[in-house]
């Protein structure tokens, strides 16, 4: 199990290629920008002209690291989208569907004392 979610997908699909993982029953959600603003009309369309601004960079950023245009990406990010591993790599958000962690990394997380005992 596990999650990347909002922005934790845009640091997932930022990672190094080809070190991109999740495991099969992990789930993968990108979204546009929301925020809640209240306040006086002016500093609301402030407000309003940021969160665009930053939809158009993750656009960009989604773009970037999965190879799909950013059209394809906005589209998809219109509302919660929800993805299984596999639709995430299929969309360049992962490269591989892992059925356990490389014992490299869980030894890296728990010291030296953690080599030999594998990603149970």
């Amino acid at each position: 199990m596990g999650q990347a979610a909002s922005m934790g997908s845009l640091l997932l699909a930022a990672g190094a290629r080809g070190e991109r993982r999740a495991l099969p029953n992990a789930t993968i959600m990108i979204h546009q920008p929301s925020g809640g603003f209240s306040g006086q009309a002016k500093n609301i369309a402030v407000h309003a002209k940021q969160i665009v601004r930053v939809w158009d960079s993750l656009n960009e950023l989604y773009a970037r690291h999965t190879g799909k245009s950013v059209e394809v990406i906005q589209a998809n990010m219109d509302a919660d989208n929800f993805m299984t591993p596999q639709e995430a790599k299929e969309f360049g958000i992962i490269d591989e569907v892992i059925d356990q962690r490389p014992i490299t990394l869980v030894s890296d997380a728990v010291g030296n004392e953690g080599k030999d005992k594998g990603s149970n």
